[in-house]
């Protein structure tokens, strides 16, 4: 009999910043995390069984012969943004019924407004869509979508905006590139239309591929994972793999693991602590916390728009663990605390 094939994974720990980040670094007891700011200075081994048994050890980068290459290289520049350094990503819900702000932008000059304030306010990329995928909800007709992302992008685009298209549908993605969409943003990582690879790979965009555990009508009546980070790598490692094949470069590719789609909340906590995992995919890493419902149960917060603390708090671990960007519906406020981690993280 063969023997039992067990899987494994290598999670960056230990984290340092600033001169004592340099300091480790020069002295060969820690390496730069995607070629960032945040070094590490221990290494996570973690082993899973067939049968789903997890184990996991704690190490100095000496201890095993560990490969750490895909970890450290630096990624390269996304969407013509350097990612040396926190990018900020806006959220423009064109939307009546998104879970936080739905009807806030539903008009096309609210949106619009909107879309310039966070430009305003320092956001490096502003995120548009014109469907809820909150829990429980259903699709919209495209023609729909399309009527309200269209004159939101081509204002925005015109305004000399980096824009990002959040959408499943192949029409308004093809009608978002059209417009000079910098970024498709797919909370189903091309796996809801065939052709939407085809779409993008004909194109210069940058594509964000986020993991989602069912549909957004399904998505939180079970959510079951051996691990909910490991699970995750392996399902966009195989994404990755598929986009590169369909002819989009490792250079236009970033990745989200999704919080708050298909996770329970320890699932999302687990995810956060370990998401230093993900720089191992080789390209930027996303992430959405953002006024998010785990933030609202775990610090008994009920409305959205009152969970600004809990986001920040969420973004700080984010960035202590070298993720890229963050998608966000307050860009002057966590622009604010981004600012004074980054500054830390460069004092040398």
């Amino acid at each position: 009999m063969p023997p039992a094939i067990i899987d494994k994974y290598l999670n960056p720990a230990g984290f340092l910043y600033g001169k004592t980040a340099r300091l480790a670094v020069e002295q060969g007891v820690g390496q730069r995390l995607a070629g960032g700011a945040v070094v590490f200075s221990q290494i996570e081994s973690i082993s899973i069984s067939p049968v789903g048994e997890i184990e996991a050890e704690v190490g100095s980068l000496s201890d095993g012969d560990h490969d750490l290459s895909g970890i450290t290289r630096p990624c390269p520049d996304f969407a013509g943004l350097s990612v040396r350094r926190p990018l900020i990503m806006g959220i423009v819900n064109v939307t009546p019924d998104s879970f936080s702000d739905g009807g806030d932008h539903y008009d096309t000059g609210l949106a619009i407004t909107r879309a310039l304030e966070h430009a305003e306010a320092g956001a490096d990329i502003v995120d548009i869509g014109g469907e809820s995928t909150r829990p429980g909800a259903t699709k919209i007709p495209i023609a729909d979508e399309i009527d309200r992302v269209l004159p939101v992008v081509e204002a925005a685009v015109d305004s000399g905006i980096c824009v990002s298209v959040d959408t499943r549908h192949v029409d308004v993605m093809q009608a978002a590139i059209e417009a000079g969409a910098s970024i498709i943003n797919d909370v189903t990582a091309f796996t809801d239309d065939h052709q939407s690879l085809e779409i993008v790979a004909g194109s210069s965009a940058g594509i964000v591929l986020m993991h989602m555990q069912g549909t957004p009508k399904t998505m939180q009546q079970a959510p079951a994972y051996r691990l909910a980070s490991a699970d995750i790598y392996d399902w966009l490692s195989e994404r990755v793999s598929v986009c590169i094949a369909a002819g989009i470069p490792l250079n236009r590719i970033a990745v989200d693991p999704g919080i708050g789609f298909g996770k329970n909340d320890w699932d999302n906590m687990e995810i956060l602590n370990r998401a230093a995992i993900f720089h191992g995919l080789g390209c930027p890493v996303a992430i959405g916390v953002s006024r998010k419902s785990f933030i609202g149960r775990l610090a008994t917060v009920d409305d959205p728009k009152q969970r600004l603390p809990g986001t920040i708090a969420a973004t700080l671990m984010a960035l202590d663990r070298g993720v890229q960007i963050h998608r966000v519906h307050d860009v002057a406020e966590v622009k604010q605390a981004v600012s004074i981690w980054d500054a830390q993280s460069h004092n040398r």
